[in-house]
């Protein structure tokens, strides 16, 4: 979403680093045919491991495009009515909108927007609304700074629903939305893809954690039921908001080891339930990752299938 002009090889490097670690993908979208991921991992830092400096030089991040994606914490997306200004106006416009939204002042904000196609003459008539992201200046800074510490080229910093947005295409049926759900270890994704587009994105405030400390029966089944309850209100919200748009699939990303979750949501939601498999969707070099690292790389993976689109 903030972009720094280098240029590298094609394809875009995803890494995530912590004190503790450092997650990665390498991919390349592909207009036409497979798009690629040739490699990606999760590798440790810190005491008795190496540095972020020597393991990126090792594994020669210089040569490519790198990109990170924010955590949660570390933004905000907000939906916002598009405001009717020339397009040279428009991330001013948007700052303006969101300004009583922040609680810090906008001037603290670097703010980018993405767009939510109308769908039709009638819709481009009404007006339709765009999502506007917002993170704190500062929050931005140490991001820099961490990738600058480990020499990293850093090109970009995304989020991940767009990410979601960017696997989520790979499975898409022409004329019907898409949605997909995917836990990490402390919240749920769900997001609604048209035509390749992100028109809805809801965090779900229950993760992997709760999920998997929950015993078995009445109490992991009482979770369950909060997921389709969640499921439900967002669908039907989503069809009075896009009455042209129906989402008849609704897919699950990779888990670490099986809850019961997809049989669950399949029996009690009124669409087609499937788990992604990123093998058929991709020409995935590291297939041989286990489910866990795959649900923990899942939005680094997305992230990596990044392409250029017409600017706001």
């Amino acid at each position: 979403m903030w972009r720094r002009a280098l240029k590298r090889e094609p394809g875009w490097l995803a890494v995530a680093m912590s004190a503790a670690e450092m997650r990665f993908a390498f991919g390349r979208h592909a207009p036409e045919g497979k798009s690629v991921v040739t490699r990606c991992g999760v590798r440790t830092l810190g005491e008795g491991a190496q540095s972020a400096e020597r393991l990126a030089k090792e594994l020669h991040f210089e040569r490519r495009q790198c990109l990170t994606v924010l955590e949660p914490g570390q933004y905000q997306l907000l939906l916002v009515d598009a405001p009717a200004v020339p397009q040279a106006e428009l991330r001013s416009a948007i700052r303006w909108r969101i300004k009583d939204m922040l609680d810090y002042h906008v001037d603290d904000a670097t703010i980018d927007v993405l767009d939510i196609p109308p769908e039709g003459a009638t819709a481009a008539a009404r007006g339709h609304s765009m999502y506007a992201v917002a993170a704190r200046n500062e929050a931005i800074k140490g991001v820099i700074k961490s990738f600058e510490d480990a020499r990293i080229p850093l090109s970009v910093i995304d989020i991940p629903e767009t990410a979601q947005r960017n696997v989520a295409a790979l499975f898409e049926t022409e004329g019907q939305g898409l949605a997909l759900l995917h836990f990490e270890q402390e919240y749920g994704l769900l997001t609604v893809n048209y035509r390749a587009e992100l028109y809805l994105a809801r965090r779900i405030e229950l993760g992997l954690g709760q999920i998997a400390s929950a015993a078995p029966g009445e109490a992991r089944e009482a979770l369950f039921n909060r997921v389709v309850l969640e499921l439900q209100r967002t669908f039907d919200h989503f069809e009075r908001q896009y009455r042209t748009i129906s989402v008849t699939r609704l897919l699950l990303g990779p888990e670490p080891q099986e809850t019961g979750l997809l049989e669950h949501v399949r029996a009690n939601l009124g669409v087609t339930v499937e788990r992604v498999d990123l093998d058929r969707a991709l020409a995935l070099g590291a297939a041989d990752l286990p489910p866990a690292e795959r649900g923990r790389l899942f939005h680094l993976i997305g992230a990596s299938l990044r392409h250029e689109s017409k600017a706001l």
